[in-house]
């Protein structure tokens, strides 16, 4: 279980301070435009820890074309534009075209400065930016006024050529690599960790690695740790290791141990990936992950007596049986979705989601109405 210093029993779900732009995403296919979307880290995460009741601030920029009504407000820069990216699919191997994404950053949205953050604490701080508006000094800040930081690993080592294309730096390069040693999780997907020594950083923080369909990997100082998957019917892997990170900070606010928390994050993630932009979670789906945490966490309250520095890394008693109970959720809730769609009021905010590679329309704006009915 995490508990951090401003933890009360009057506040029993742990404040989260997240930084990272919003984003315009546009998807193309064979050169023409499938989706545009809502996008960012940010707006990801959001998603989740709205879903599952985690108080969260969030610091994010835009300029004046955004597009978007949200709940929570960016800045708006005044003199920039919202960053905005194309995602360009490859369709010469549809069953493949998720591997064949190139990625472009088309414009950029002013970073986010030390002085843009709150002057308060958190218990709990997320760097993710996906454009490089996250500062070496605005991630210092983050350490400073959060308890436990959380890094998407592509806030530090994404890079841009002169045509917007995304590559990757190495972490030593980076000009973060210094602060390592004050972060309590690095996350990264399997190819963004061929940049990083996974061995040396998880001496100073634990190591996340996604495996997309196989799972993820959980390292720190004294072992690793295999979580399983969740069978996802993949759409669009935009925004499925954000979503994958919501679920695990999600699940530590809520008091797991990291694996269970780790579960809940690829939970989210294999629903994130059927869906083109940021996915609409049924609320009856939310319900039952819920009472199932409840259940979770009661069956694990023995974990009270055993916490060290707050984190537990090792699997406990019915960590199985909890992937059981989430995975028996998800199907539950999809048949009982496909059952009742023909029969379910369209709210007019709503819109359906279209499979990329069968698109053969005109471009489909997605709003960011993501629930079934107001929250």
């Amino acid at each position: 279980m995490v508990t951090t210093k401003t933890q009360t029993q009057d506040n029993p779900i742990p404040s989260v301070l997240i930084v990272g732009n919003y984003c315009h995403d546009v998807l193309l296919q064979g050169g023409a435009v499938v989706a545009e979307t809502l996008g960012g880290a940010a707006s990801f995460i959001s998603n989740v820890l709205t879903g599952l009741s985690v108080s969260f601030h969030l610091t994010s920029k835009v300029g004046l074309d955004f597009n978007y009504p949200l709940n929570h407000n960016p800045i708006v820069v005044q003199t920039s534009k919202t960053t905005v990216f194309h995602a360009y699919f490859d369709l010469a191997s549809s069953e493949n075209a998720h591997q064949d994404r190139v990625l472009k950053r088309v414009e950029a949205c002013d970073p986010i400065y030390p002085s843009d953050l709150p002057d308060r604490r958190f218990d709990f701080g997320m760097a993710v930016g996906v454009g490089g508006e996250i500062l070496p000094e605005t991630l210092e800040k983050m350490v400073d006024i959060c308890d436990v930081v959380f890094v998407d690993i592509q806030a530090l080592i994404r890079a841009f050529d002169k045509n917007g294309t995304v590559n990757l730096v190495g972490l030593k390069e980076s000009g973060f690599y210094h602060l390592l040693p004050r972060l309590k999780f690095l996350k990264a997907s399997s190819e963004e960790a061929l940049f990083m020594d996974v061995e040396e950083v998880r001496k100073w923080c634990c190591v996340v690695v996604t495996h997309g369909k196989d799972g993820c990997q959980v390292y720190w100082k004294d072992g690793e740790t295999q979580i399983a998957p969740f069978r996802a019917n993949q759409v669009d892997p935009t925004g499925a290791g954000d979503t994958f990170l919501g679920g695990l900070v999600a699940g530590l606010a809520h008091g797991f141990v990291v694996p269970d928390a780790a579960l809940l994050g690829n939970f989210f993630g294999s629903l994130a990936v059927a869906h083109i932009g940021l996915p609409k979670f049924d609320l009856r789906l939310l319900q039952r992950v819920k009472d199932e945490m409840q259940r979770r966490k009661l069956h694990c309250s023995c974990c009270l007596e055993r916490r060290d520095d707050g984190l537990i890394f090792t699997k406990t008693s019915g960590h199985d049986e909890f992937h059981a109970s989430l995975a028996s959720t998800k199907l539950v809730s999809t048949c009982s979705i496909q059952e009742c769609q023909q029969d379910l009021p369209r709210s007019p905010r709503t819109v359906d989601q279209v499979i990329l590679p069968q698109y053969n329309g005109q471009p489909k704006l997605l709003v960011s109405s993501v629930f079934d009915e107001p929250m």
